[in-house]
């Protein structure tokens, strides 16, 4: 199942949630995006049904191993295109602005030679 970018951005927002919190909840997905409560509950339903997440009986959401996956690609996208652009010259707040838009549109191809080529600068 091909994932829309929304779903990504939910999945990345759980995955960092997660390492922050533990526990995430629809409410702190809706704060942290800054979404509907409404919205989050649909997404979540949207991505409960095609097996990215799990909602256990406190209501805690969890990545599945497949929401895992596509959370960390999305969130290493998002480090790697802000730190590149960081240290471009571009100011930190239209860098992370602009990296959010690239993370869902760059090519599997494309951002692996961008990650290649920023990394072994960085070493």
């Amino acid at each position: 199942m091909h994932i829309q970018e929304s779903g990504e951005m939910y999945l990345e927002a759980i995955y960092v949630l997660s390492k922050q919190m533990g526990n995430v909840r629809a409410i702190d997905i809706s704060q942290h995006l800054g979404y509907s409560k409404p919205s989050v509950s649909r997404a979540m339903g949207i991505l409960k049904s095609g097996g990215y997440i799990q909602i256990d009986e406190f209501s805690h959401i969890h990545l599945t191993e497949t929401g895992l996956s596509v959370a960390e690609k999305i969130y290493e996208r998002h480090e790697i295109l802000s730190r590149m652009l960081i240290s471009l010259g571009v100011p930190e707040a239209t860098a992370t602005e602009d990296a959010c838009r690239l993370e869902h549109a760059i090519s599997d191809e494309s951002f692996a030679a961008i990650k290649a080529h920023f990394t072994q600068f960085q070493k």
